[in-house]
């Protein structure tokens, strides 16, 4: 097939690559979001499927509005039997979803309909699910409502982070999205309706997500701090001061102190109590520092049973 592929950050870049190895098919074209200015300098910075597509010499656009009628004439005079979307940031018109013979097929990281919207990695660990996985859909005019056509389906360890889960859905997406072209292609492919009612919103994340409120259960915020890991990340206050909480476990028990007192401190943890039960802390990163075990932590500062974390 010949394959337009549309995607932006690390996670499109394993099914990228699955198509460029691919003797089967061939990637005419590439589509991601414009460059962006980073750090103080303002130095345009391409995005990670850029960078692979200029690696491979394949043609890149980079519109600002994929919808423009300029940019979709520009689309159609591409060699296209089929288009890949995979994260790509932007929606599609209508009348891009149904030119290419085949559609558009997009490789969505949630067993759809479960999570849709812009962060279903993470809100998978935030909201306690124990299994995950890749969906590849048959898009439509929706926010990821079109038809299911493959689904792999991963479980989500104790010690997941959003960050470990991001890397293992994308390592088994490229695979998944290959299959869904073959069977496309031999006319197997048997899609699925969506059932609206069984689905949830992943609304994008945001920096205040990360803001823990001491008076939640201990489970939630043990959830909160691995998905959030590696970004926007979980934070409380010590001495007035923001402190990232990188790792914690819960603690099956509860002391009757306020929520958000130190109510232990040992040589490698110091333990809080939250809104039922406690949550230990084990690695940490203050404001300007680098991260670090709270062992480490400890050593440099001081913190007594009766201190306080809370925003």
């Amino acid at each position: 097939m010949n394959v337009i592929f549309m995607g932006t950050p690390d996670f499109s870049v394993p099914v990228l690559q699955a198509l460029i190895a691919s003797p089967a098919h061939t990637v005419t074209a590439v589509v991601t979001q414009p460059d962006k200015a980073r750090g103080r300098s303002g130095k345009l910075v391409f995005t990670p499927v850029k960078e692979v597509a200029v690696a491979n010499q394949i043609p890149v656009y980079t519109p600002k509005r994929i919808k423009e009628a300029d940019m979709v004439a520009e689309l159609k005079k591409i060699p296209c039997d089929v288009i890949v979307v995979v994260a790509f940031g932007q929606l599609l018109s209508k009348e891009i979803l149904e030119f290419p013979p085949y559609g558009c097929i997009n490789v969505h990281a949630s067993l759809l309909p479960r999570w849709r919207g812009a962060a279903p990695i993470q809100w998978a660990i935030l909201e306690g699910d124990k299994t995950t996985g890749i969906t590849t859909m048959q898009m439509d005019v929706g926010l990821d409502t079109g038809d299911i056509l493959l689904k792999k389906e991963i479980e989500i360890s104790p010690q997941e982070t959003g960050e470990s889960l991001h890397d293992r859905l994308a390592e088994i997406s490229g695979d998944l999205l290959l299959e869904t072209l073959r069977l496309a292609e031999e006319g197997n492919l048997q899609p699925i309706s969506q059932k609206d009612e069984e689905s949830c919103y992943a609304k994008m994340l945001t920096k205040d997500l990360g803001c823990l409120d001491m008076n939640e259960e201990a489970v939630k915020l043990e959830r909160y701090i691995r998905g959030l890991n590696s970004w926007p990340s979980a934070y409380t206050k010590l001495h007035g001061k923001t402190l990232k909480i990188w790792r914690a476990e819960v603690v099956n028990e509860d002391t009757g102190e306020a929520p958000g007192t130190v109510v232990d401190v040992d040589k490698d943890s110091f333990t809080v109590q939250t809104g039922k039960y406690c949550l230990r802390i084990l690695e940490v990163q203050s404001e300007g520092k680098k991260r670090m075990d709270a062992g480490s932590f400890l050593r440099g500062v001081t913190i007594k049973k009766g201190d306080m974390l809370c925003i």
